[in-house]
């Protein structure tokens, strides 16, 4: 984005839009004390108020086992908000960036997912996120649903995370094998979303939906193996299926993301997992020793 242009995110505490606060200083980030996503016409009123030059959604329910029990809100913030959003952002001919994930697919064979795939969500989370998608595509302004998966960041709840907790504090772990996916860092999401709000304002032709995913596929497991070896941990991961491991909601086996469209459009490359790991393992390492202190 130009530096005079405005930005609005809706998100702060999540793991994108801190990234997102960190590289739009000027950008203003809603937070739950200032738009509840549950009230979607609040979403509008904000937007309409602010009159910005762009909007990004960073902001969800993304409890995937309570949306099984919460479908109705799950359902409010994840596709009643972010139309509300899409339909002030058409009124207003600013262009929105939305982003969802791989949960709208139902994970099955071994191929990659293209954007254009018919979706088939397995549970209410996939559902919510879906509806929110086509409510975006139907309120007819510019816009980009960005599609990621599996994502991680230095900060706020994820595997990352939880892997260097438990791995400091076990011997072995039991971590399911036979999800396969693109992890994808915070930041490079945070960032794509900056260039494509910027490059949406020139090229609304290039609205659509597009994925975003780390390269290099791996399981749960073999992510898990990276994390311990990076962070110099002996846990040892032991490889399970996901029928061994039951959770409330169903989780897709395939979250292979094709992020080819996007780099044609926007100039966007898949970002490394992998390299981002060394510098997210940091963070954490070095938030954990200032709280020890």
């Amino acid at each position: 984005m130009n530096t005079d242009d405005t930005i609005l995110i809706f998100g702060r505490s999540g793991q994108v839009a801190r990234e997102l606060s960190r590289r739009a200083s000027g950008a203003t980030c809603l937070g739950r004390a200032e738009v509840d996503l549950a009230t979607p016409e609040a979403c509008a009123d904000a937007i309409c108020r602010h009159a910005p030059d762009a909007v990004i959604n960073a902001a969800a329910f993304t409890a995937v086992d309570q949306a099984e029990t919460q479908e109705a809100l799950a359902t409010t913030i994840n596709a009643q908000a972010p139309t509300a959003m899409a339909l002030a952002c058409a009124s207003l001919d600013i262009p929105l960036v939305h982003i969802s994930t791989d949960y709208v697919f139902d994970g099955a064979g071994s191929a990659a997912f293209m954007p254009e795939d018919p979706p088939a969500p397995l549970g209410a989370y996939g559902h919510s996120k879906l509806a929110g998608e086509e409510g975006v595509r139907a309120a007819g302004g510019t816009h980009v649903i960005l599609r990621t998966s599996w994502v991680f960041a230095g900060h706020g709840g994820n595997f990352v995370r939880t892997m260097l907790r438990l791995g400091g504090e076990r011997d072995r772990l039991h971590v399911v094998a036979d999800q396969i996916g693109g992890p994808a860092p915070a930041a490079a999401i945070a960032a794509a979303c900056l260039q494509i709000a910027a490059q949406l304002r020139a090229a609304p032709n290039r609205s659509g939906t597009y994925h975003l995913a780390g390269a290099d596929p791996v399981s749960w497991a073999g992510f898990a193996r990276a994390i311990m070896a990076e962070a110099g941990l002996p846990c040892v991961i032991e490889d399970i299926l996901t029928r061994d491991y039951p959770t409330a909601a169903p989780r897709p086996l395939n979250s292979r993301l094709d992020c080819s469209s996007l780099t044609r459009a926007f100039g966007i490359h898949l970002p490394d997992w992998r390299a981002a790991l060394p510098v997210i393992i940091a963070e954490l390492q070095a938030g954990h020793a200032r709280h020890l202190a």
